[in-house]
């Protein structure tokens, strides 16, 4: 058997797997065949420009050509090109996932049993305002309250208070914010899987899930509540030792790099097909 030869066609395949939800959210979406492609050739010459250097030498669009196939006209004309960012939505998640994680882990904005205060906007005390300040820097309080708001992270009360409706950053009400998290979540994850997958690699990444393919429906409800609080509570460990870490946080932490390192779980079901 050719080994090169399957390993080339598994690898196919699972390139289909990945593209079939994503081509079904673009074609949801209205994006047609033809802007689907131009930004994976975009992609595809990013990708070469910047991890397909050769160690000591300049990239150059002769090799980004060799590299992915394009003509160095079509190289030159990708280099042009200006491509769509999601910066905006990502400085607004972080800040607004940083501000609910330290009203849910913070022990002045919890009670006794650790559940999240309800708290005044302003005044003495805990305050949504010393809340922003302790976990989103030099952000007015007043616009991440309405961000918040419009987002369905919290609920404005009628004496003046806040009350966290969510036990994690979970944008309800903002379509754009959700396109942001599929791109970085599940880019995420890819990665991690082409890290593992590297035959060099000596440290794998952690990378594992629990999946059964013969269930009832009846249970579902029951793993998908019982899944959801433990890893909840797991979340909620690692977030607190990485805010302890996080140089955003707190500023006199010392050390070399800067990098960016965390852990997702997802849950999923689907009903059973041989196919898959």
């Amino acid at each position: 058997m050719d080994t090169s030869r399957n390993t080339t066609q598994v690898l196919y395949a699972a390139i289909l797997k990945l593209l079939r939800p994503l081509v079904r959210l673009a074609l949801k979406r209205g994006i047609s065949y033809k802007t689907f492609v131009s930004l994976a050739k975009w992609v595809f010459y990013d990708v070469a420009k910047k991890d397909f250097i050769i160690k000591g030498r300049k990239q150059t669009q002769s090799r980004i050509s060799v590299v992915t196939g394009f003509s160095r006209k079509e190289v030159k004309r990708l280099s042009e090109m200006e491509p769509p960012t999601t910066r905006d939505q990502g400085e607004q998640y972080n800040r607004a996932a940083r501000v609910i994680a330290g009203w849910r882990r913070d022990s002045d904005f919890v009670d006794n049993d650790g559940r999240p205060l309800v708290i005044p906007i302003t005044g003495s005390g805990p305050t949504f305002e010393t809340l922003v300040k302790r976990f989103s820097g030099d952000m007015p309080h007043r616009a991440v309250l309405d961000e918040l708001t419009r987002l369905g992270a919290l609920k404005l009360e009628t004496d003046n208070r806040v009350r966290l409706v969510q036990d994690a950053f979970t944008p309800t009400a903002d379509e754009a914010m959700k396109f942001h998290i599929l791109g970085t979540d599940v880019g995420l994850l890819i990665a991690t899987i082409g890290h593992n997958i590297d035959p060099d690699i000596q440290k794998p990444f952690f990378q594992r899930k629990v999946q059964y393919d013969n269930l009832p429906e009846e249970i579902l409800a029951d793993f998908r509540r019982m899944s959801g609080q433990a890893a909840q509570k797991f979340l909620d460990n690692m977030d607190r030792y990485l805010a302890i870490n996080d140089r955003d946080l707190n500023p006199e932490i010392r050390g070399t790099g800067r990098y960016i390192a965390g852990i997702g779980i997802y849950y999923f079901q689907k009903p059973y097909d041989e196919k898959d």
